[in-house]
């Protein structure tokens, strides 16, 4: 247990940035579910229409640290691909 009043103010911020960090994850990942079982479903038209909410929400965790920035380029990118690739085909 913290015993200095800094140590228990540091308890305390990390506290609330880990439960910012995980509402941002959780929301994060919801949102690329939801994208890709748009993708899978073959509905083009409604994962272009979701697309910039995904890509947005991936740049906001990339923003705060949740993610790495490489790793949100990296999934937008796949994820345009796979949404050219499902309306290519359709």
């Amino acid at each position: 247990m913290a015993h200095s009043t800094q140590a228990k103010k540091r308890i305390r911020q990390n506290e609330k940035r880990r439960l910012h960090n995980k509402t941002l994850a959780s929301r994060m990942r919801t949102e690329v579910k939801k994208l890709r079982q748009l993708i899978e479903d073959g509905d083009g038209a409604g994962a272009a229409a979701q697309l910039p909410v995904t890509m947005k929400l991936l740049d906001k965790a990339a923003k705060h640290h949740v993610i790495h920035a490489n790793t949100a380029s990296r999934q937008k990118s796949r994820l345009s691909l796979a949404i050219r690739r499902a309306t290519a085909s359709a």
